[in-house]
């Protein structure tokens, strides 16, 4: 076999196992369970920054 071949069919190997290995990790991911968000008594309290124009600060 010629040499870009071989690097085809490992690149090409490489590609697959990485696919399945994606596919696994999402499905495991997926087994934990619906996501529930936090709830809101856990929250940090939310800051408002109040906008201040230039003519107020002359």
């Amino acid at each position: 076999m010629e040499r870009s071949k071989i690097v085809a069919i490992i690149a090409g190997a490489i590609s697959i196992i990485l696919a399945i290995a994606y596919l696994l990790l999402v499905q495991l991911l997926d087994f934990r369970g619906e996501m529930i968000p936090a709830p809101q008594s856990q929250l940090p309290p939310v800051v408002q920054v109040a906008q201040i124009s230039a003519i107020q600060l002359f």
